[in-house]
């Protein structure tokens, strides 16, 4: 059964919080969807590249004498971790971190940077989960859960009272979710507060567990997950997360893979904010008109912005290929001199600059006397590769 909330406990938290977290001002984004009023929360900016800091913080900020002696423990897929890292160093508190062994390096070691000692476990998130609680029965450290605590949920329910004193007049919050700790808070802040804002959720979808949940109006537990949003990769979500999201949040929504990776994109060219695959799915839900938007005052939540160097260069050139930036066109010709010249004087005349070409002759897709050729090429967006489509096939090539 749920736990119950009262607002007064995300006061304290954010009186807790005041000289520990950032306060990131809101960026107007006209670029994300022209038919809105968008704005971004960059909790990316935060001291440990993520959100999970405040409710962390304000959780051991809590604890008894008897339970800091103990030392604290947590399971994350990375934010979480550094976020209880920190707060435990500063507190002078020993903290121990279980991590899915594929986490991104990036966020293990800057875990190992604030003082914590990393246990690194075989599979997701979940499968740390379980670590952690053996490691808590075995030496009775105080469990600090990354979302499903109610003092974790206050403290990122402070985000809610910033966006709300820093625009009144907001209509609509767009929020990553993962085990639901983020919406939870956020959510019950603002239907306190300002009952007639929207709160829309937002969850990957390789990762939909808070989303089937709801629609089935009881937690379900998947049996996998996979998806670049690695921050929010959660197999099944927590008791008072999902009562709180089925109370408060208006709805929940997914977004794709290459959805993601265009949203990642978009913040790093238009505002120059590096997102991880968690935070950017709150602007792909406003970019590709996921959620009902249109003419409102919207902020998007972006959790956080630990994304792994490698992985960030792989999410570029999904997002290059989803904006329409990076195309690849592939011919059925005739194998004769001239043809290639021919094809690139096409795409020249029309603005495309070309990448690389590869030439097939043995496909078994052509005629005996034909071949396929692919050609990569750089263009501006989809209505440009439509014109280069039309451009070869107008000029007698045969686009696949």
């Amino acid at each position: 059964m749920a736990e119950t909330l009262e607002i007064s406990e995300i006061y304290r938290a954010a009186q807790v919080l005041r000289d520990v977290a950032r306060h990131p001002r809101l960026i107007g984004v006209p670029n994300i969807n022209p038919e809105a009023e968008v704005y971004l929360k960059p909790e990316n900016l935060q001291h440990t590249g993520a959100f999970k800091l405040r409710g962390a913080y304000y959780k051991i900020s809590q604890l008894t004498p008897e339970e800091k002696a103990h030392g604290v423990i947590a399971c994350s897929a990375g934010n979480h971790a550094q976020g209880v890292a920190l707060a435990a160093t500063r507190n002078g508190i020993k903290s121990i971190i279980c991590l899915p062994a594929g986490a991104p390096i990036s966020k293990i070691e800057a875990t190992k940077r604030l003082g914590a000692e990393v246990c690194l476990v075989p599979g997701v998130y979940d499968d740390a989960y379980q670590k952690a609680l053996e490691l808590q029965k075995e030496h009775n450290y105080t469990l600090i859960h990354p979302f499903d605590d109610l003092k974790v949920i206050a403290g990122q329910g402070t985000i809610g009272l910033e966006i709300l004193e820093e625009m009144p007049d907001v209509e609509a919050v767009i929020v990553p979710i993962g085990g639901g700790g983020l919406i939870a808070g956020i959510a019950f802040a603002l239907k306190q507060l300002k009952p007639d804002v929207k709160v829309y959720g937002v969850q990957a979808e390789g990762a939909p567990s808070m989303y089937r949940s709801v629609k089935a109006g009881e937690r379900e537990r998947l049996d996998k997950v996979a998806t670049i949003a690695d921050g929010i990769a959660v197999k099944e979500p927590g008791v008072n997360t999902f009562d709180f999201c089925s109370k408060y949040v208006d709805e929940i929504v997914t977004v794709s893979e290459d959805e993601i990776a265009a949203a990642i994109l978009a913040l790093i060219e238009q505002q120059k904010l590096v997102s991880e695959g968690a935070g950017a799915v709150s602007v792909a839900a406003a970019m590709f008109n996921k959620v009902p938007i249109q003419g409102k005052k919207t902020v998007c939540v972006v959790s956080g912005g630990n994304i792994d160097v490698t992985i960030l260069n792989r999410v570029i050139t999904r997002g290059l290929v989803k904006s329409g930036r990076n195309c690849t066109l592939t011919l059925d010709l005739t194998d004769q001199p001239g043809q290639l010249s021919g094809v690139c004087r096409v795409l020249g005349e029309n603005g495309a600059n070309i990448i690389s070409v590869t030439h097939e002759r043995n496909s078994h897709m052509t005629s005996i006397n034909g071949c396929l050729i692919r050609v990569e090429v750089e263009t501006r967006n989809n209505e440009h590769i439509e014109i280069l489509r039309k451009a070869l096939s107008t000029a007698g090539y045969h686009v696949v």
